[in-house]
């Protein structure tokens, strides 16, 4: 069914609130006639008991005074005169009342006489015999007329107080509802700020809450691929760009050495191929980080490969690259590729701010119980509250963006992710080249 055709909360709730205000007024109605029908009736026979003690007592011998008869009569009570014999004067009781008051006993009963119900009331007389007097059962015409003018105005309150609290009810319900619909809908057009304020009951404010929960949920999982996209890009740019300036270097004739050359660009391009592996992995796998393929690694190679890459994009804008490697084999167990990830987005960070003719420092050495790789720059540096927050997803990004130059705001992010990963930290300081100093500890030695 359309929801033009489906009818509105507010409807359906006001059409249940009158009808139960309905169906209450009624049962009451029914429930309140039958205890009037009992009080009057209780009523009733005690009055017409009461009359039956004062003829009884005025007639000792069956003789009632003309005046007591028409007075009873202009009541609707009917006199009946029973001798000592049996016989009857007046309307035929049934045999069992008229055994009983000739026993000397009382009867007072409700009986069915001609197909209705009317109340008996006899008493035996000193004298011989006994009387009954006889009324029919029944609220006065007069009576029921005011009953029913009171039922109905009873079913007419009832109703109007059932629609306005079926109006209000609706209301407070279905505002709520309809703000958190509204919100839902902008948040399927895309929109993820939405935000709706909890009201009504608390039924309704937890769908509010849901809706709040699930635009947060999408929020932040569109920001996951968005930062996965940044890093991404990130992590291809490296070795595109290494690939492309040696290429360059040949198709200009300025390298005259082609093996070492070739040897850069195949290594590069084997990089890339596993970045692209990994790409393929995490979208089949869904994972949330790269896998790590640990091996017995001299961190002197790693240094010595990055440092033929950096030293010559450093060399090609005028920076001065230098390598400082330790004077033996410094041997740990760490994936080689993923080492390298970490330092040419170190290095490519420390580039980035580093002017002409300032110095970009890549070293390795050991300390006790861990080795440590870090790159220094001659940058403008930063202050001690940046190195807190440099791990930090995009935060300089944000901070520096417009002011000097920043990449995505990612590149140090990864640097530590990875940097757990492999078992080790990432650390951030200032360097004594006078810009910053940024690098990672990882576990080891390990005997060569």
């Amino acid at each position: 069914m359309s929801s033009a055709r489906r009818r509105s909360l507010g409807f359906r709730i006001g059409v249940v609130t009158v009808v139960v205000a309905l169906t209450s007024v009624l049962v009451a109605a029914l429930v309140s006639f039958g205890l009037v029908r009992g009080v009057a009736q209780r009523e009733a026979r005690s009055q017409l008991a009461r009359e039956a003690e004062l003829v009884a007592g005025l007639a000792p011998r069956r003789v009632v005074a003309p005046r007591v008869r028409n007075l009873l009569a202009s009541s609707g009570i009917r006199l009946v005169l029973i001798g000592p014999g049996g016989a009857e004067r007046g309307v035929a009781l049934p045999r069992s009342d008229t055994n009983r008051l000739l026993a000397g006993s009382a009867v007072s009963r409700v009986e069915r006489l001609d197909g209705k119900s009317v109340l008996v009331e006899g008493r035996p007389l000193a004298g011989g015999g006994a009387i009954a007097l006889v009324q029919k059962e029944q609220f006065a015409p007069r009576d029921q007329r005011d009953f029913l003018r009171r039922e109905l105005l009873a079913c007419l309150i009832g109703l109007l107080v059932g629609g306005t609290a079926g109006a209000l009810v609706a209301r407070r319900l279905a505002r709520p509802l309809q703000h958190t619909a509204a919100g839902a809908l902008r948040l399927a057009a895309g929109e993820r700020s939405v935000r709706i304020q909890p009201e009504g009951p608390a039924e309704v404010a937890d769908v509010a809450d849901a809706v709040n929960t699930l635009a947060g949920e999408l929020e932040r999982s569109e920001s996951r691929q968005r930062d996965f996209l940044l890093s991404v890009s990130h992590e291809l740019r490296t070795p595109l760009t290494a690939i492309s300036g040696f290429a360059e270097a040949l198709s200009d004739g300025v390298a005259t050495d082609v093996k070492p050359v070739g040897t850069v660009i195949l290594g590069e391009a084997r990089r890339l191929e596993r970045l692209i592996g990994d790409l393929l992995d995490l979208a089949r796998l869904q994972a949330a980080d790269f896998p790590i393929e640990p091996a017995i690694v001299d961190l002197r190679g790693v240094l010595r490969e990055s440092a033929q890459v950096w030293g010559a994009r450093c060399s090609a804008v005028g920076v001065v690259f230098r390598l400082d490697e330790p004077p033996g084999p410094l041997v740990v167990r760490t994936d080689p590729t993923r080492l390298r990830q970490i330092i040419d987005g170190l290095a490519e960070n420390a580039l980035r701010v580093t002017p002409a003719g300032a110095p970009i420092v890549l070293a390795g050495w050991a300390a006790p119980g861990e080795a440590l790789i870090e790159v220094r720059d001659g940058g403008p540096g930063l202050s001690e509250q940046d190195f807190a927050d440099a791990f930090t997803g995009s935060v300089l990004y944000h901070r520096y963006r417009g002011i000097r130059q920043v990449g995505t705001g990612l590149g140090l992010a990864i640097v530590d992710r990875l940097a757990t990963r492999l078992g080790g930290s990432a650390f951030a300081g200032p360097a004594p080249e006078g810009g910053a100093r940024f690098g990672v500890r990882l576990p080891g030695p390990e005997q060569p």
